[in-house]
């Protein structure tokens, strides 16, 4: 529990150095003339300063919340001795006095002191220049502390020495000792510490050598008084003479600190070689630099460790080694070391398999065994590092050669610090993007519902030159790691710039579930330079991928950006804002410690009450510093308020883990004063629960697949075929079963049966199953061979070349999906393909072009007979709507599977033009694909049998044809699936069109397209670009629960009401989740708007839950305004007209004044009170002073004057409606969501209704199941969202 208690900048302050007895000895040597022994000393412990270094007497308790918590060890070291007569005469006679010193368990303070003088510790006949290095700790959790080191040297016998039985001055000081003064800290500030103790240092060089030890313990205790600053854009400067001292944040929670000089690896090695200790990192290689200097072995260990996030090294990490821990070097496991240049040739002599990195000149050395090489960086990734490299500009003196000399220190350093930080970002952009495309396409072998990694199939998918490289790699513990946070789907630095770089046509592939074939465009790349397959691999990074766009997708007219290189790693540099803490007190003072916490809290206190509330994230940098200071300063209570505050400003920094021990360390008295503050009694509540859900163990598990080795029953066999990536959705894995389970039937019927039970097929899928009593399971062999077949068929079809004249007359993201062997056809002799759209024939001898048909325009497929010879063999005749010549090919014994491939893909296209769903037609070439491979795979006469139950569009058309009406085949537009990538359909609660910008920031995180934000289950919300319908964000989590309502209220924000009583906010540039409202106790229902009275009024909303409360927001400032009760029933909707509130309940709509009082009500109609009903959604005009109300389980909607709310006065009855769930007003008709009954079964419907006439226009039926949401789309189209059975979006033309 303590380990999450805050700590400030300071853990510890460790003073090294020989021991006295060691100097006095040297000292008087050296003052009798005798020589004196320079050997190495041995370095000992001489002081430990630890917080809290003052605490008010007999109150201790109260100082602070981790004070009597913490965890510690305790260290004996030696009083230090005074110089003073009566001590001396008793030295003989007593032992050394000792005293216990609490330190951190996590401080090794037994081989400190030989990490702060690795190289030893001498003494020297003259001063030398005080040095700097820097060292890292690792506990066995992974765990890493910092520290910083000072090494300067004093002479040994300062002022007066004991001589002769009395103390006297001394005439020589020609003997000195170095010192060693270690800043340890939890933070990796490596450039803060060392200005830090170079501000120490100016202090020592002026202070008496009796002063040294109280210097020291103050300037430890500022230190300790110095907050870390949240993540974020807020750095914190404080004055600690005569520098300034700058700690910068965290990029977010997930990023590493970065306060050290980036480019220092540049400045040493060669981009190649760069590369090369990169691959090394990765490949998890025993890793050993050397250099003369200790600082940069640390530096630069560090900077390569930033250069591989956000992966993470998790073996040893020891940047330094002193003289005693070269035998380190021998562990058998992966670790990175660092020693001195003079331990070179011992370390190489005396191990094997070490890749030794000299950092002073710049070379690497390899003494690895056969088999163990190094591979080579991924070609293409390398290439586009190389690239970047030669970008950066990595030298001050040159980029500030034109400006003239500063002459204010601190200015100067300034000015220098903000080179760094922006060299710094764009070293690690152009790192990141290595990474990034080194592992990008390993997210198209994951399986996230069962946390499966294809590796084999991963690895044959990369060129073979990189595949050494990703054999090493993939058996590492850091891309085990990686997978899983992949599998986790974290949305860190990885997940965005992948996101953000995706070609087009990568961005389609959601929306394009076809298995993966090379696309023409693909395939002319495959066979041109280098530089085009390069920038296949790249995604959106390189130049040419501008042009990367499917051509049958409408382009995005209102995106601005360009895709070129020059604009692919683009940088916009958040401004970076400094907040400047209150000069030090007397740090050993309580009083004046606890002076400058409340001025601290004050200063924060009034930037907050000055800054705007637009600046919500500065805002919860203040907050979450400002409940930082009250914890130290045992302030729980308000400590636990700022935290809530992160709530509606940036809840991404909240520190869960503090808030938990905050509650968890609160008292009884303010348990009782939490209680009476409705915020606070929330947060700990929540808190609470959340600990309960802690209780449940998550899985975080990563399996690679393996092909089955036992018999597998249905449910076995749906998640196994899910794993190896060759189909997600569970129906059509069910036909796949009862087709590999045919062989099961084999005992239960003779052929005779079998050819009757094909015909009957068309009536039941699953005639089969009841021919005995056991259930039917699949033979792992048959996986496996179903499997192998079809992997040997995506392996062909990567090497299918077809001649430019050919590609040239398929689109660009057509593929080749089946290629017959030659055949004999009436267009010529050649080998038939099949890809989405058409058929075509590749003739022999010169390869052309002759397109057979597109599938749309077939008429009629059958299997006829020609004479060959004296035999007649099956042939395939296919009848076309554009050609009285019926196509004819002797397929020989192919025939039979071409004949029912063709019919299913063209049952597809047609039901996909019919349904305006191209989803259908992606569905047909599934199982087009999965027949094939039945039929590759099983290879007997019942493999065509076992093919037709893939049949399933063909049966379709067949059995029950599905003809649209004609309506709804005018007025539907297109459909869109959001359960695209997922194994079963999720119902689409809610539905939001955003507009476009005009006018938005080529700097913006998103784009100006509109948007359609659709909310799935259990949180889920995905958004599509309404200017093509590619889905933009896959899943944007919202909580856990159902949905029910969201709304846009600016350019920035849109309010999503969740099942779980929340509110939550998504910023729309970022596309996150980063404020929540938390003040409703039950679900909300539904939210409003408020227009805004003029230019400059307050915007404010209504929110309302089903526990019949309103809440009004202040939607700058997020605050509640009022809370209104009106009703004890829940409330499904509210809309506001004209200043007064309109509220929807389970029998009565309410409307409310502005104030809150009750103005009118309408009762739920007699006729309709005895039938179990409610109202489920109303509509005012005031122009025509009417509401149109609709029920839950009503078919009509009823029409009231709104000055007379006594009675309906007229009723438009909905053929055919079981009951209304939704409605909206678009120009002058209403459009109403309703479940219908269509022959057969209950579906989907939308009725269009005139207002004038008080008439159904249309009847529209797109959907499987009820409607539950519509919206407007600038009231040219509708969009429609239906439950789970059916789970898509139709989109419909508005009249």
């Amino acid at each position: 529990m303590a380990d999450y208690f805050p700590t400030g900048l300071l853990e510890a302050c460790v003073v090294i150095g020989a021991s006295n007895d060691k100097l006095k000895e040297a000292h008087q040597l050296q003052q009798q003339g005798r020589p004196v022994d320079f050997a190495q000393l041995d370095p000992e412990v001489l002081q430990v300063h630890i917080p809290p270094f003052v605490t008010r007497e007999n109150e201790s308790q109260a100082y602070s919340a981790f004070s009597k918590v913490q965890r510690r060890r305790s260290f004996i070291k030696k009083k230090r001795e005074k110089p003073n007569a009566a001590s001396n005469q008793n030295a003989e006679s007593k032992e050394p006095e000792t005293e216990d010193i609490s330190v951190p368990k996590d401080i090794d303070l037994i081989g400190l002191p030989q990490l702060c003088f690795p190289g030893g510790l001498q003494l020297a006949s003259e001063l030398k220049e005080e040095r700097f290095h820097f060292l890292v700790f690792t506990d066995v959790f992974g765990n890493r502390t910092y520290g910083a080191v000072m090494q300067y040297y004093k002479p040994v016998q300062e002022g007066p020495h004991y001589q002769n039985g009395h103390w006297s001055a001394s005439k020589t000081g020609r003997l000195y000792t170095a010192c060693a003064i270690c800043i340890i800290s939890k933070y990796a500030y490596f450039s803060a510490l060392k200005d830090c103790l170079s501000c120490l240092l100016v202090q020592l060089k002026t202070c008496r050598g009796s002063d040294f030890e109280e210097r020291v313990k103050e300037f430890a205790a500022k230190l300790a008084l110095v907050p870390t600053p949240p993540p974020g854009q807020l750095h914190l400067v404080f004055n600690l003479k005569p520098l300034q001292i700058v700690l910068p944040s965290k990029e977010d929670l997930d990023h590493p600190i970065v306060d050290l000089d980036l480019h220092l690896p540049f400045l040493c090695f060669k981009p190649k070689q760069v590369l090369q200790i990169i691959t090394c990192i990765l490949t998890e290689q025993r890793i050993v630099f050397f250099s003369s200097d200790w600082a940069l072995l640390t530096l630069i260990s560090q900077c390569f460790m930033l250069y591989i996030h956000p992966l993470q090294w998790v073996h040893t990490f020891v940047p330094i080694l002193s003289r005693q821990m070269l035998d380190f070097v021998m562990a058998p496991t992966s670790f990175l070391m660092g020693c001195h240049i003079d331990h070179f040739e011992e370390v190489a002599a005396e191990t094997n398999d070490l890749i030794l990195i000299n950092i002073d000149n710049g070379t690497m050395a390899f003494s690895c065994s056969p088999g163990n090489e190094i591979p080579k960086t991924p070609w293409a990734a390398s290439e586009c590092f190389l690239k970047r490299r030669t970008e950066l500009q990595i030298h001050y003196d040159l980029q500030m050669s034109h400006l003239g000399v500063g002459t204010d220190i601190n200015d100067v350093r300034m000015q220098r610090r903000q080179w760094q930080q922006k060299l710094n970002l764009e070293i690690q952009q152009v790192t990141l993007e290595l990474i990034v495309n080194i592992f990008r396409e390993v997210n198209d072998h994951l399986n996230y519902e069962h946390r499966v990694f294809n590796s084999e199939e991963f690895l044959k998918s990369r060129e073979p030159e990189d595949q050494l490289f990703y054999k090493k790699v993939l058996e590492t513990h850091i891309f085990h790691s990686f997978l899983k946070e992949r599998l986790n789907r974290k949305m860190d630095a990885f997940t965005r710039m992948e996101l953000n770089t995706r070609s087009e046509a990568h961005r389609m592939n959601p929306m394009m579930d076809f298995p993966r074939r090379p696309t023409m465009q693909e395939m002319a790349r495959k066979y041109s330079s280098p530089e085009n397959r390069m920038s296949k691999r790249l995604g959106m990074s390189m130049p040419n991928l501008v042009q990367e766009r499917p051509v049958d997708l409408p382009l995005r007219q209102a995106s601005l950006k360009k895709l070129g290189i020059e604009n692919a790693l683009k940088i916009s540099q958040k401004p970076i804002k400094h907040f400047r803490l209150p000069d030090f007190p007397p740090p050993l003072s309580y009083h004046y410690v606890q002076n400058y916490y409340s001025e601290l809290i004050n200063l924060l206190g009034k930037a907050i009450a000055t800054l705007p509330p637009e600046d919500s994230a500065l805002l919860a940098r203040y907050f979450y510093l400002r409940g930082f200071l009250n914890t130290i300063s045992g302030k729980r209570l308000d400590a636990l308020s700022d935290f809530q505050n992160l709530y509606k400003t940036d809840i991404a920094i909240f520190p869960t883990d503090l808030v938990k021990n905050l509650v968890d360390s609160l008292q009884r008295d303010e348990r009782g004063q939490a209680e009476k503050h409705s915020e606070l009694k929330r947060l700990i509540s929540k808190v609470k629960k959340e600990n309960e859900k802690d209780l449940v163990k998550t899985d975080d598990h990563v399996k690679k697949f393996e092909l089955p080795k036992k018999h597998m029953q249905l449910e076995d066999f749906v998640k196994r075929i899910q794993e190896s990536g060759i189909v997600k959705d569970v129906g059509t894995i069910h036909r796949l079963f009862e087709a590999l389970t045919v062989e099961s039937i084999k005992s239960g019927l003779s052929w005779q049966g079998v050819d009757a039970a094909m015909r009957a097929s068309s009536q039941s899928v699953f005639y089969l199953d009841s021919l005995d009593g056991q259930q039917k399971q699949i033979d792992p062999e048959v996986f496996r061979v179903f499997y192998k077949f079809w992997k040997e068929t995506e392996a062909e079809a990567q090497d299918v070349h077809l001649p430019a004249e050919v590609i040239e007359h398929l689109d660009k993201n057509e593929c080749v999906y089946k290629l017959s062997c030659s055949v004999k056809t009436n267009y010529g002799v050649g080998k038939i393909a099949m890809t989405q759209k058409r058929l075509l024939l590749l003739t022999d001898g010169r390869p052309s072009y002759v397109e057979i048909t597109k599938f749309r325009d077939i008429e009629e497929v059958r299997i006829s007979s020609a004479p060959l010879l004296l035999l007649r063999v099956p042939s395939l005749k296919i009848k076309m709507s554009l050609r009285k010549e019926m196509f004819e090919a002797n397929l020989k014994s192919e025939c039979d599977l071409w004949n029912l491939m063709v019919k299913e893909m063209w049952a597809g296209r047609k039901m996909a033009d019919d349904h305006k769903d191209p989803q259908y037609m992606q569905q047909a070439l599934t199982n087009v694909l999965l027949m094939d491979a039945v039929v590759g795979c099983l290879q007997s006469q019942k493999a065509i049998f076992a093919a037709n139950k893939l049949a399933y569009f063909d049966k379709m058309k067949s059995e029950v044809p599905m003809m649209v009406p004609k309506t709804t085949s005018e007025t539907l537009k297109h459909k869109i699936n959001p359960s695209l990538d997922l194994t079963t359909p999720q119902a689409v609660d809610v539905l939001l069109y955003t507009p476009g910008q005009l006018s938005f920031s080529a700097d913006a995180d998103s784009d100006g397209n509109p948007k359609l934000w659709c909310a799935l289950s259990d949180g889920k919300v995905v958004v599509f670009d309404a200017a093509s319908w590619s889905i933009q964000q896959n899943s944007i989590q919202v909580g856990a629960s159902r949905l029910n309502c969201m709304l846009r209220l600016d350019q920035h924000q849109v309010w999503i009401g969740s099942q779980d009583s929340t509110i939550y906010i998504i910023n729309i540039r970022s596309m996150s989740c980063n404020k929540q409202l938390t003040e409703h106790r039950a679900e909300v229902t539904d939210i409003a708007m408020e227009e805004r009275s003029d230019r400059f009024g307050q915007v404010q909303a209504y929110s309302c839950s089903a526990d019949g409360s309103l809440i009004i927001w202040d939607v700058s400032t997020l605050k509640v305004k009022k809370q209104l009760q009106p009703t004890s029933d829940a409330l499904h909707s509210i809309k506001l007209f004209n200043g007064t509130l309109w509220c929807c309940s389970t029998d009565y709509i309410l409307e409310l004044r502005k104030n809150g009082t009750l103005h009118r009500k309408l009762k739920l109609p007699d006729l309709l009170r005895d039938a179990p009903t409610c109202f489920s959604s109303f509509l005012l005009f005031l122009e025509k002073d009417q509401l149109w109300t609709a029920c839950v389980d009503g078919g009509e909607l009823l029409v009231w004057h709104d000055r007379d709310l006594s009675k309906p006065f007229h009723k438009i009855q909905l053929p055919d409606c079981i009951g209304v769930s939704c409605m909206i007003k678009v120009k002058n008709q209403v459009w109403v969501g309703s479940q219908g009954r269509a022959p057969g079964k209950a579906r989907g419907k939308i009725y269009v209704v005139d207002t004038e006439k008080y008439s159904v226009e249309k009847e529209l039926v797109a959907h499987t199941d009820c409607v539950q949401a519509l919206c407007s789309a600038e009231d040219r189209y509708v969009l429609s969202g239906s439950a789970f059975e059916d789970g898509k979006i139709a989109i419909w033309k508005v009249e």
